[in-house]
């Protein structure tokens, strides 16, 4: 079988070596998406992460493809019902490290609690005052997640050890959890009003998208910080923005835009594809939001360490090997 591994580091690259023993193996740096469909018409499996765009378009484009193996554990860069209209089996990485994830929201909360981007670029330029980095204490503070998998469990273990109080909402209670974790369970509204600072960690799904709009930032308390490490879509960016220029935000820590996937291909914005995709006032804000003093954002880098990775191409190639001998495994659709 031919398999084609797309957005793929060279040194990842070993991680497949095995299957080509038996199967045809390409490797492509670039994602998946409408622009290079045709040029892998022939491939009968394929590997993809969170920038490829398997639309339902890609996806009948793909006439050999009976497997979508992607290296990310969410899916909604993948069109589920296009992928079972085509008897196309769709596997994913359910965990690859929730500590990984969880050790990122630290990083970017740390980051404002203690003003890191502004002290670093001033000592750089050998300025070495200390008017206007003033910090925040994170021990008695609240901290409030919104979604108790994996990785909000690892945050409330995290946020206990910097002496926090940790309040969670889950549309699926979890007592155990809660009691090993050491956090309590409250409904939504009562962790806006209460939460100092409040965390994201739930997917990218239609009953999720702006779960964090006008309605739910006028509920917060004044000055809270925000972190989203889940999907950028699950909040509202122009109401993030109101949020921050009203005070209602101190300030804001993203891994994730609702218009990442554009913002990434900047230098093209002019090709008509990207014109109409886009939102283009989402994209706008996601600009503004890039440029504030009090919002720190990453390139969707929180899963980025090497033995996260390892482990993803580990889980990948179990997926597409299982699939080959008749016994997939972590299929979604």
């Amino acid at each position: 079988m031919k398999i084609v591994v797309f957005e793929l580091e060279p040194w990842e690259r070993e991680a497949f070596r095995p299957l080509e023993q038996a199967h045809e193996v390409v490797f492509v740096e670039a994602p998946l998406d409408e622009t290079r469909v045709a040029d892998h018409a022939d491939a009968d499996i394929v590997s993809v992460f969170i920038h490829s765009k398997l639309t339902a378009d890609v996806i009948r484009a793909l006439e050999r493809v009976r497997l979508v193996a992607t290296r990310s554990t969410g899916v909604d860069h993948i069109d589920l019902a296009a992928c079972k209209e085509c008897g196309i089996t769709v596997t994913n990485v359910p965990t690859y490290g929730d500590h990984t994830v969880a050790e990122h929201v630290f990083a970017l909360l740390l980051a404002l609690s203690r003003t890191l981007v502004d002290a670093v670029d001033r000592t750089r330029r050998g300025d070495f005052s200390l008017t206007g980095i003033d910090g925040f204490d994170l021990a008695g503070r609240t901290m409030g997640l919104i979604g108790t998998g994996g990785i909000g469990r690892h945050t409330a273990k995290i946020a206990r050890g910097f002496d926090m109080e940790v309040i969670a909402f889950d549309v699926a209670p979890d007592p155990e959890a809660a009691a090993e974790f050491g956090f309590t369970y409250v409904e939504l509204d009562e962790l806006l009003a209460r939460a100092d600072v409040v965390s994201l960690h739930v997917p990218g799904t239609p009953q999720t998208e702006n779960l964090l709009g006008q309605r739910e930032f006028e509920r917060m308390k004044d000055g809270a910080v925000l972190i989203n490490t889940a999907r950028g879509s699950v909040v509202d960016t122009e109401a993030m923005l109101h949020a921050l220029a009203s005070g209602k935000l101190r300030g804001v820590g993203l891994d994730v835009l609702a218009e990442e996937p554009t913002v990434r291909e900047e230098a093209e914005l002019l090709r008509s594809y990207f014109a109409k995709a886009a939102n283009l006032e989402t994209l706008l804000a996601d600009h503004i939001l890039l440029r504030l003093r009090n919002v720190v954002v990453t390139p969707h880098s929180a899963f980025k360490t090497k033995e996260a990775v390892e482990r993803i191409l580990a889980t990948t190639r179990a997926n597409i090997e299982g699939f080959l001998e008749g016994a997939p495994e972590n299929v979604v659709a």
